[in-house]
Order: C-alpha cells, then sequence, then structure tokens
C-alpha cells in the first residue's frame, strides 16, 4: 500500500530514540540520548515540551505507580514526569566511561529490559539486562556490539532482539513466566541492501516492525521467516525506533538520528532528527507498564 508520512515534529533531536505511547494520557514520550533530554509530544495539541537530563537517557518504560523507569549511562532510575530522579535503582553493569545504554522497554510480565552499546566498537561488549520487581537488575544476554530492536509477541512467547552493526535480528522463546530460552537467528542485514535494523515493535498481529538506520524506511517483517512484506519509505536516512500510537494504536510513530551527519548530509535530509508519523492498517500493542514490589 501507498503510505503518507508527516512530519508531526521539528523536534532536531542529535539522537532520537525510544518513542513510547501512553494510552492514559493519549501523548508520545521519547528521549534524545546524545543531547540529553525527555521529551513528551500531544499530538491532540502539538504541545511539546522538553526536561535536560544530567546524562545521556537510552530508554524508558512507563510505571504503574506513575512516572517512568529509564536507563542512564550510569544505571537505571526512576524519574517523574518532568525529567528529576526521584530513585536511583541499579548501577550500569558494563564501563560508564565506555558503555551507555540504549533501546529497551517494558515487556509483558511488568519487567524493565535495557540494552547496552560498547562505545570503542572493537568487540561485542555489549549487555542485554532486565530489572525485576523486586528492583534487582541481571544481565540476561550478552555478545552483542549495540543492544536493539526489543520488542516481544502478542502471545507473549517470544522475544525479538537485534544487535544493529552485527546485522542481526535474534527471537528468544519465553516460558510461561516470561524467561528466555537460547537464542535464534531470523534473519541476517547487509548495510549496502537497505540498511541495519534499529528500533522496533511488534503488531497486534505479531509482525515486527523495525526501524532501518542507514536504510531511510521502517520494515514489516514475518518474525519467524525473517521475510520482508511491507516497507514505509522516509525522507530521513536514520530512523531509529517506532512506536504505535494514536487512539486506535494504528499511528505509527518514528523517530530519527542527525548525529555525526556532515553539512552535505544534512543538507540532503534536512529532516534527520525529526518526529514523523505515518497511518498504517493494523494496530499496534499497548505498552505495559512496570510493576514492583
Amino acid at each position: 500500500m501507498s503510505y503518507q508520512v508527516e512530519n508531526v515534529l521539528r523536534a532536531q533531536t542529535e539522537l532520537g530514540e525510544c518513542p513510547l505511547w501512553d494510552t492514559q494520557q493519549q501523548v508520545l514520550w521519547f528521549v534524545d540520548i546524545l543531547a540529553p533530554a525527555l521529551h513528551r509530544f500531544d499530538p491532540s495539541s502539538g504541545e511539546h515540551q522538553v526536561w535536560p537530563v544530567a546524562e545521556d537517557i537510552g530508554c524508558i518504560g512507563l510505571r504503574e505507580e506513575g512516572g517512568l523507569i529509564v536507563a542512564l549511562r550510569s544505571g537505571v532510575c526512576f524519574l517523574d514526569e518532568q525529567g528529576k530522579i526521584v530513585r536511583r535503582i541499579a548501577e550500569n553493569p558494563g564501563e560508564a566511561a565506555r558503555s551507555r545504554f540504549n533501546d529497551g522497554r517494558v515487556d509483558p510480565f511488568g519487567r524493565f529490559w535495557c540494552g547496552s552499546l560498547w562505545e570503542p566498537q572493537d568487540r561485542n561488549g555489549g549487555k542485554l539486562c532486565r530489572v525485576d520487581e523486586n528492583l534487582r537488575l541481571t544481565v540476561q544476554a550478552e555478545d552483542v556490539k549495540i543492544s536493539n530492536g526489543l520488542a516481544f509477541s502478542p502471545d507473549r512467547r517470544w522475544m525479538y532482539h537485534t544487535d544493529t552493526p552485527n546485522g542481526v535480528m535474534y527471537r528468544y522463546p519465553l516460558d510461561a513466566a516470561g524467561e528466555p530460552g537460547k537464542r535464534q537467528v531470523v534473519r541476517h542485514f547487509i548495510q549496502q541492501q537497505g540498511g541495519l535494523p534499529d528500533g522496533a515493535a511488534v503488531d497486534s498481529e505479531g509482525f515486527y516492525w523495525s526501524a532501518m538506520f542507514d536504510g531511510q524506511r521502517v520494515i514489516r517483517l514475518d518474525p519467524t521467516s525473517g521475510d520482508i512484506v511491507d516497507e514505509i519509505p522516509l525522507p530521513v536516512r536514520w530512523p531509529t525506533m517506532v512506536a504505535f500510537g494514536g487512539s486506535d494504536l494504528k499511528t505509527l510513530y518514528i523517530t530519527s538520528s542527525r548525529e555525526n551527519r556532515t553539512a552535505e548530509e544534512l543538507a540532503q535530509y534536512p529532516q534527520s532528527g525529526d518526529l514523523f508519523a505515518v497511518r498504517v492498517n493494523v494496530a499496534g500493542l499497548p505498552e505495559p507498564r512496570f510493576i514492583h514490589q
């Protein structure tokens, strides 16, 4: 089908990431990792609020008790809705000087997953972590360069995860308690053939939507076969993540990056760093909220 992509917010983020739709407030939260800030966008009024934070902010999740759970460079914290730290939960299990948190979300079981990246990029030094209801952080997976694309199937049987520089998408079987089994490779990607998998979301039919970094598109793929079944061309080359929003969860929001781009590249793609929206035919899933003891 033909998609109409709209630039809904001239955000000009350095590294826009982790869009998150709040079904209660009907607003979109997202972050700028490298010009560190928490953003709140109300599409009904156009209001855009920005709260700077003191350090790189990787990913966020909604809390059952209100406010947000976030993964900052130094570790995991609770924030209020104005970006103020109200409680520190856990330290970054990697070397915070060379490793920061990146993509993540709350899972259907109410736990917060947060992945990290290894900034020197000379080895697979990233980690995939989980914060449980007891507020204990554990490392669930390693052997990745940049942890990305975390999403969960509607039936809670599968977790999906990507490693962007290595161009691979994985899936993990989940047992009834949500514990992951051995990871399986779903698909390998080649940057020169349409970009690399970045942030993602799963729709209500179980298909996986991935922002293809350096690929100027979002793809929808079958999470079992890895086959691409649809794609949305974009006016930016470096999309970063997608989220389903709107009252019917059929508006796909897309963040983007302008990090490390040359003047010539930004002249060619002047909307880099902005927030986009496109109507799609299938609804997404409401984001779960973090629950703790």
